[in-house]
């Protein structure tokens, strides 16, 4: 076994297991135009979805949508 800190063992451990996860992959076009496929975990897509049914969105438009929300800083 690797000699890892608790924070690195942590992401690891972190990466394994939603990579074992089945994904669901978003086909949406970005603000500039640019075709995205995004491969979210089943954790986050299941919240993409609540929020797009909640504002009656698709998938793909909620993600285009949230590409014009600004970057905190």
């Amino acid at each position: 076994m690797m000699d890892l800190t608790e924070e690195d063992a942590g992401f690891l451990r972190d990466l394994v297991k939603s990579a074992r996860q089945r994904t669901l992959v978003v086909s949406w076009t970005d603000r500039d135009g640019t075709e995205r496929h995004s491969a979210l975990t089943a954790a986050e897509a299941s919240r993409l979805k609540l929020l797009a049914h909640r504002h009656k969105l698709s998938l793909a438009e909620t993600l285009r949508q949230a590409a014009h929300i600004p970057v905190a800083r």
